[in-house]
C-alpha cells in the first residue's frame, strides 16, 4: 500500500561524514512535506553536526545511546525499528555500510537496522576510492541482495579535493527516492519481491564513439547518468538487468551484468547476445553515422584543403529490437533527445521504430539534460502524451520502471 509522504513516519539514521550537514536540509524538506522524522545519530555523526540542530528541525529528541536507562527500559531500539514506515540512512559511510552488510549491532544505529522489518533506503557518501574499493562493492551487492535500496552517490568534487563518484545525493533527490520507496508494496526489508521480480531487462546507456583514426572519433555529449539510473532502478525492482554501456565516467552499478562497448556495432552485438528479454530500454545516445573507412594512422594536416569524410549509417538498434518477430521483448522503450519540436519528433520516432513507449526530452542549448542531474521528459505512447515535471534523473528512472512494470502487467 502506498504511504503518502505527508503522513509517513521516517526514521533517519545519520552517519559520521562531512555530508552529515546535508541531513539537516533533508529533515527540513521532509518536515515541510508533512512527514514525521525521528533522528538517530551515530557517535561519529555528532563530530560533524549537533544533536540539538537535528532535534530542533525534526521536533523530536535525537536518539544516540544504545544503553540509555530511560529509553531501553522499554526496549527502545525495537520500538524505533518497528514504528517507522521507512528507515533512511544518510549519509551512509563506508564503515556503516560494512557493518550493515555484516549484520553487526554494536551501537543504536546498527542495532535498530538489524532489528527492523521495514524497508531501508541508504544514501552513500565517501571518498571516491572508498566507494570504488572491491570491499565496498561487495558490501553494496550484499545489501542490495538483502533488499536495501540505494539513492546515489553522485559524482563531483569532494571535500578531500578529489573528484569522482561518492558524493551524497542531494536532499531533493533523497526525498524523491523516499517517495518511491513508500510507494512500494510490502514492509519487509529482507528480500522483498519487487514488481519486476523474475523479469529480464536489457538497458543501453551512454554514447557510442565511432573511430575516425586511432585518436579521433565521432561522438556525443551523453553522460550515461539517465541510463545507469534506469538500470539501477530496474535492479532495485527485482529484475535481472543487463546494462550495455558506451564510454562513460560512471562506476558500474552493482547487482547487474554490465557490458562495456564503444561503437554502435559493438552495442548492437551486445544487445543481440543478451536476448531474449522481457523488456528493452534503449537509453543510449547511439551515433547515427560512422565513417566508411577508419584510418590505421593518425590523419595529418596537409595541402589541398580540409579532409572529406564519407559517412554511412549505423545500425538502428531500437528499430531492430522492436521489429523482431521471434525474440521481441514484451515491452520496448526508446528515448528521444531532440533540440526542437520535441513531441512531434518523438511521436514520429515511436511509429517509425515500432516501439511501445518513447521517453522524449529536450537537449537544446540552455538545457542541462546532457551531463546534468535533472531531466524533464514527455512520455509518448499510442494513448497520447504524458508530461512529467522536471525531476532528478533518479526520480525519472523510478517512474520509468514503475511504468514498465504496469505495461508488463498488461501483457500475458
Amino acid at each position: 500500500m502506498t504511504i503518502p509522504l505527508s503522513t509517513a513516519r521516517i526514521l533517519l539514521v545519520i552517519g559520521g561524514g562531512i555530508a552529515a550537514y546535508k541531513a539537516l536540509e533533508l529533515i527540513r524538506r521532509l518536515r515541510e512535506r508533512g512527514a514525521a522524522v525521528q533522528v538517530v545519530m551515530t557517535a561519529s555523526a555528532q563530530a560533524f553536526i549537533t544533536p540539538l540542530s537535528a532535534a530542533t528541525l525534526s521536533g523530536q529528541p535525537v536518539r544516540h545511546e544504545l544503553f540509555s536507562l530511560t529509553d531501553e527500559a522499554l526496549i527502545g531500539h525495537i520500538e524505533l525499528s518497528r514504528s517507522a514506515d521507512l528507515v533512511v540512512v544518510a549519509p551512509a559511510t563506508a564503515n556503516l555500510l560494512a557493518r550493515m552488510a555484516c549484520g553487526l549491532a554494536d551501537d543504536l544505529a546498527t542495532t535498530l537496522l538489524l532489528a527492523t522489518d521495514k524497508r531501508v533506503l541508504v544514501a552513500p557518501a565517501m571518498n571516491v576510492r572508498m566507494w570504488l574499493h572491491p570491499a565496498t562493492r561487495r558490501n553494496v551487492e550484499r545489501l542490495e541482495a538483502d533488499g536495501v535500496a540505494f539513492v546515489g552517490p553522485g559524482e563531483g568534487p569532494m571535500a578531500c579535493g578529489e573528484f569522482g563518484p561518492g558524493r551524497m545525493a542531494e536532499p531533493a533527490a533523497i526525498v524523491d527516492a523516499i517517495e518511491s520507496a513508500l510507494a512500494k508494496p510490502g514492509d519487509s526489508a529482507v528480500n522483498p519481491r519487487g514488481p519486476l521480480e523474475g523479469r529480464r531487462v536489457i538497458v543501453t546507456s551512454g554514447p557510442t564513439y565511432e573511430p575516425i583514426d586511432p585518436v579521433r572519433f565521432i561522438g556525443n555529449r551523453s553522460s550515461g547518468r539517465q541510463g545507469h539510473a534506469i538500470a539501477q532502478a530496474a535492479a532495485g525492482a527485482g529484475a535481472t538487468v543487463i546494462l550495455v554501456t558506451g564510454p562513460v565516467s560512471l562506476p558500474d552499478p552493482p547487482g547487474m551484468t554490465v557490458v562495456h562497448v564503444e561503437s554502435a556495432r559493438e552495442m548492437q552485438a551486445a544487445v543481440a547476445a543478451a536476448m531474449p528479454a522481457d523488456a528493452f530500454i534503449a537509453v543510449a545516445a547511439v551515433a547515427d553515422w560512422r565513417v566508411d573507412h577508419v584510418e590505421t594512422e593518425k590523419i595529418k594536416k596537409g595541402g589541398g584543403g580540409p579532409r572529406m569524410l564519407r559517412l554511412v549509417e549505423n545500425p538502428d538498434i531500437l528499430a531492430e529490437v522492436s521489429k523482431q518477430t521471434m525474440l521481441r521483448p514484451a515491452v520496448v522503450i526508446g528515448f528521444a533527445a531532440e533540440t526542437e519540436h520535441v513531441v512531434d519528433n518523438a511521436n514520429a520516432k515511436l511509429h517509425r521504430k515500432g516501439c511501445d513507449l518513447i521517453i522524449a526530452n529536450s537537449v537544446a542549448e540552455g538545457t542541462t539534460t546532457f551531463g546534468g542531474e535533472s531531466n524533464e521528459v514527455q512520455v509518448i505512447s499510442a494513448e497520447g502524451v504524458e508530461s512529467w515535471p522536471s525531476m532528478t534523473k533518479a526520480a525519472v528512472a523510478g517512474r520509468v520502471i514503475a511504468r514498465l512494470a504496469a505495461e508488463l502487467a498488461k501483457r500475458p
